[in-house]
């Protein structure tokens, strides 16, 4: 089953292929995705990379965090999931007649 890390202190330089090849080594890279400001397009220094199984997800946490990529030390550990959002069901503005 695959996993998902969570990739912090990139460089803003860093590509998704240079962190699909820098994860490559300790297993089969599912997916790599660096998380863009959606207004300027450019990277806002964090990702997430899915590994095909638990046993090469552990091994790249212990072996990529604190590891030096594109100038930057990486923190790597496991994703949590979101939070979900509750809906407060707000901006309606209706009754003021």
């Amino acid at each position: 089953m695959a996993k998902k890390i969570y990739v912090g202190n990139l460089s803003y330089h860093t590509t998704e292929d240079t962190l699909r090849n820098g994860f490559a080594q300790f297993g089969e890279v599912v997916s790599a995705n660096i998380v863009m400001d959606r207004y300027t397009g450019s990277s806002k220094g964090f990702g997430f990379v899915e590994m095909g199984s638990d046993q090469a997800a552990n091994a790249a946490i212990s072996g990529m965090n604190g590891q030096e990529m594109d100038g930057r030390q990486l923190r790597v550990n496991e994703a949590n999931d979101k939070p979900r959002r509750e809906s407060t069901g707000g901006g309606g503005g209706g009754g003021r007649w």
